[in-house]
């Protein structure tokens, strides 16, 4: 936006906008909001990526300088943040982040969630365990035991099967097949469903 704001020497804080990590004397025009979401993506090569409002609107731009400022080292897809955003001239940006949780960052795999796909089970029905499961970002992983591969899952599998929620430590059985980063549930039925006769 340096194009933007030549020429002039007297211009102001509002017009000219404060670079992340400056402070004002005039504050007040700075009209923070607090805003909780989550991290959509950030890549530190690039030095940015976007926080996803909980309320919805328009992604929010995270730049480094402010991550590293507040004590951060990077903001994994999926973590949670509260932090104060500011307008900018392309947008909001975030002024400082208050908390990063990065307990719920997602698993490599778990970029299948932005759109689903269906999968087509390559497997018989298997006893499989919640390992985690985040109703609000729509999927989770099931597990069938130490050292197997875990099962993505998808909260329109489970719709599709009558399942509305799952929660870690319930047990499931689930026909599973290869996605495109892993094996992805194609159908799911709770544990004390009969199981359905293969022959």
């Amino acid at each position: 936006m340096g194009a933007d704001f030549v020429a002039s020497k007297d211009f102001t804080v509002e017009t000219a906008g404060i670079e992340p990590g400056q402070t004002t004397s005039e504050d007040t025009s700075l009209e923070l909001v607090e805003v909780a979401g989550s991290i959509k993506w950030f890549d530190v090569a690039k030095g940015y990526g976007f926080v996803v409002p909980d309320e919805g609107g328009h992604d929010i731009l995270l730049h480094v300088t402010v991550l590293r400022r507040d004590g951060f080292q990077t903001a994994p897809e999926g973590a949670r943040i509260v932090c104060e955003a500011q307008k900018r001239v392309k947008g909001m940006q975030v002024f400082r982040v208050i908390s990063l949780d990065e307990s719920t960052a997602t698993h490599p795999a778990m970029h299948t969630a932005r759109t689903h796909v269906q999968v087509v089970p390559t497997s018989g029905y298997e006893i499989a365990i919640v390992k985690w499961f985040n109703r609000v970002r729509g999927f989770g992983f099931l597990t069938r035991g130490q050292g197997t591969e875990d099962i993505f899952v998808h909260m329109e599998t489970l719709r599709k099967f009558g399942l509305a929620d799952l929660k870690p430590g319930d047990g499931l059985l689930v026909r599973f097949g290869p996605g495109s980063k892993g094996l992805m549930a194609a159908e799911v039925r709770p544990l004390e469903t009969a199981m359905p006769s293969s022959h």
